[in-house]
């Protein structure tokens, strides 16, 4: 499970890249008064996705999955897998 999470996370980041979301791994600090999560953002113009180089590949699948869910992916090859994923998010457009 922990593999497949991994592929899926690295093809949501070069589908991702494709559609011109820059995608940063970070560790995100965490301090007292802080509370740092994983997400998208716009950044200098530019659409970012910051996920938290910590979490389980797990929950950076879902937090790619959250931020690319409802773009329009249909031009570039998606695996069946990932599709099943992002179609599921968005009740079955792609």
């Amino acid at each position: 499970m922990v593999r497949r999470d991994e592929a899926l996370c690295e093809e949501l980041k070069e589908l991702a890249r494709r559609l011109g979301v820059q995608v940063r791994e970070e560790v995100l600090l965490r301090e007292v008064g802080y509370h740092v999560r994983s997400g998208g953002c716009r950044l200098h113009g530019e659409d970012v996705v910051f996920l938290d180089r910590q979490l389980p590949a797990a929950e950076r699948v879902h937090v790619l999955v959250e931020h690319l869910a409802g773009r329009d992916f249909e031009t570039y090859y998606v695996t069946p897998a990932l599709r099943r994923l992002l179609e599921r998010r968005t009740g079955g457009a792609g």
